[in-house]
């Protein structure tokens, strides 16, 4: 059957639209995309105690899959997703949207007519507004994703482009603006960014009287987006500059005019509540006129009005504070290779018993954190003792079937059994290993990282052109910590630096 060379991956948080957003895929006209990855970002609770079950689809969705990233937000949820793919394509899709019946034919038209310079192809994103009236402030906030650069609502990168620039920012907490950093991050790269032919229809979710002043948050995000674009980056994303001056100085004015009411200095009180007010009104005026002007969206308008100033500057200077030493994303490592004895586990020379192997203190749980983010993880080590003869390949087979039992799975092995002096170019500080397992799994080595407790750990890492971790241990030499460019105190330390993708 023909496909689309390309995976859809679709974070979720379980809403009902989901089922109409695959149906819609499987009804489609045209060749099927060759793979469907969910993720499922409720919280590992919630998940746990009502899971997913996309039975029904997955007789309808060749390869569709259901994967977890337990409540970590939009960006690592999409970011489990991609790394799970193999496709040279891969197309992200909200849940709530609906593609078009001839989705997947003008998506395979959208990816053939692609240049090889072309990272990206955006989708068009139709958002359907009431034909009777005119819309709420909600509903034109909604039909801004019509024309905004990138949306994730339908976008397709090339995986190689994700690859090169790390997926997304996982410090972007919500779904706002990681897909214009993304861009962005791209665009840097050399790729370009074009727009598709392909349509979705994205449906304006019910919302609440004060939807307005949670999306403040989002100015937090616009802090980060400085911190790591520079101040043009609205330009270059073709964002609306917003209102961030007028609400500091709205809320400005209503702080001073409170302090002075309280300091019974009247004439500056009144003075600044006039300046309030004025604030306040322009805010709620510029809401009130494009709108449908009923009783409900007045009062809607009139009573957000008042607190999305104070909202947008508390994030504002949240964020400006926060991600005031952020660096450059690098994105989390694809494959994580762990040295055996001494990192993973109690370094017993040459052991030939499994019931001697145990786990060092944190070891499972980091290796579960890496997993659950989509990396994939290995055992790169050195075993002389066959070399030697003082354990024989059965043996050795044992104890590494007792590793895999306590801490697997792990996704590849490589074991050097040559000597010393035996010349090899696999046993470590030699990049072999490292070069064969990458190879194994098609990552590239500057995707991959090393984690070792002695020196030769990380120059077979930095032999093989991956990033060498070191994590010292009682037998770590004060040499070895000195010459390694990255040191962590532990196994969690290490894994969450490696999680923070700033590195």
């Amino acid at each position: 059957m023909e496909t689309v060379p390309t995976t859809v991956v679709v974070p979720t948080l379980g809403r009902p639209s989901l089922h109409h957003l695959l149906t819609a895929l499987a009804d489609g006209v045209g060749p099927l995309p060759t793979g469907v990855v969910v993720v499922d970002d409720r919280p590992a609770a919630q998940a746990d105690r009502d899971p997913l079950d996309l039975s029904a689809m997955q007789s309808r969705l060749r390869g569709l899959i259901v994967l977890r990233s337990d409540g970590g937000g939009p960006a690592r949820a999409r970011n489990v997703g991609w790394r799970a793919t193999r496709t040279p394509w891969v197309s992200f899709l909200d849940d709530d949207v609906v593609p078009a019946a001839d989705w997947s034919r003008k998506l395979a038209d959208d990816l053939a007519a692609a240049e090889c310079r072309v990272a990206g192809i955006q989708g068009r994103v139709q958002v359907p507004l009431p034909a009777d009236r005119r819309p709420t402030d909600w509903e034109r906030s909604t039909a801004g994703l019509a024309t905004a650069s990138w949306i994730t609502a339908d976008m397709t990168y090339r995986r190689a482009a994700l690859r090169t620039v790390g997926g997304f920012d996982e410090r972007f907490p919500r779904a706002y603006r990681e897909d214009a950093d993304l861009g962005l991050r791209v665009l840097d790269s050399g790729g370009a960014l074009v727009m598709g032919s392909r349509r979705v229809t994205h449906p304006v979710r019910p919302s609440d009287d004060w939807v307005s002043v949670r999306q403040q948050a989002g100015n937090a995000d616009d802090a980060l987006m400085r911190r790591v674009h520079g101040g043009g980056w609205r330009v270059r994303a073709a964002a609306p500059r917003g209102r961030r001056r007028r609400h500091l100085a709205t809320t400005i004015s209503g702080t001073l005019a409170m302090g002075a009411a309280i300091a019974r200095h009247p004439r500056i009180a009144s003075a600044a509540g006039c300046a309030w007010l004025v604030g306040v009104t322009e805010l709620a005026t510029a809401r009130i006129r494009p709108g449908p002007r009923d009783r409900r969206e007045v009062h809607r308008m009139l009573l957000t009005s008042v607190a999305i100033p104070p909202a947008a500057t508390w994030h504002t200077l949240t964020g400006l504070w926060r991600h005031r030493k952020a660096r450059p994303w690098q994105g989390v490592p694809e494959l994580v290779l762990f040295d055996r004895d001494g990192t993973l586990v109690s370094d017993v020379p040459y052991n030939a018993e499994p019931a001697r192997v145990a786990p060092l203190i944190g070891a499972r749980e980091a290796l579960q954190r890496l997993r659950a983010a989509g990396v994939r993880t290995g055992v790169v080590t050195n075993q002389s003792g066959v070399a030697s003869g003082r354990i024989v390949p059965a043996q050795l087979a044992a104890v590494n079937d007792r590793v895999e039992q306590l801490l697997g799975p792990f996704d590849v092995w490589r074991v050097c059994l040559h000597g010393r002096d035996d010349g090899c170019d696999c046993r470590k500080p030699a990049p072999g290993m490292i070069k064969s397992a990458c190879e194994e799994l098609g990552i590239p080595t500057e995707r991959c990282v090393v984690v070792g407790d002695i020196g030769t750990d990380v120059e077979a890492a930095e032999a093989a052109g991956a990033t060498g971790v070191l994590v010292p241990t009682g037998v770590t030499l004060a040499t070895e910590v000195a010459a390694a460019r990255y040191v962590q105190r532990d196994l969690d330390a290490a894994a969450s630096w490696l999680l923070s993708g700033a590195r």
